[in-house]
């Protein structure tokens, strides 16, 4: 048993790696209202239609590689990136990072969290 929970924090510890810096969504309002951090909203359409983060960018994480020039703008700001519930979020921050774009940080937890912690979203 123990050695699957070795092998289980390794992945872990990996997988933050890879991923980039978590942040809360109480990290991440202080990082919107201070140094105007931009967040990508990955997940599709459907889902951001029916709440999203306030000022956040659509680009489902399927299309963020053709589209990561919408973001060339924001190259110098810091990037937030939003997923569901924070399970596909490394992925982007990877490829983001990949990109040149080197403040990226994940929301921890996604946009559930974000709920989760009273924080308002926006429907259209």
């Amino acid at each position: 048993m123990s050695l699957f929970v070795a092998f289980l924090v390794a992945i872990l510890i990996l997988e933050s790696r890879r991923g980039g810096a978590k942040i809360s969504a109480q990290g991440a309002v202080n990082l919107i209202n201070k140094d105007e951090a931009v967040v990508v909203d990955i997940r599709d359409r459907k889902e951001f239609g029916e709440g999203r983060i306030t000022g956040s960018i659509n680009i489902p994480l399927n299309s963020l590689k053709s589209r990561v020039g919408e973001l060339s703008k924001f190259k110098d700001k810091q990037i937030i990136v939003a997923d569901k519930m924070g399970q596909h979020s490394a992925m982007a921050v990877k490829q983001l990072n990949a990109e040149g774009f080197s403040n990226v940080v994940r929301l921890n937890g996604g946009v559930a969290d974000w709920k989760a912690s009273n924080l308002p979203l926006v429907k259209k």
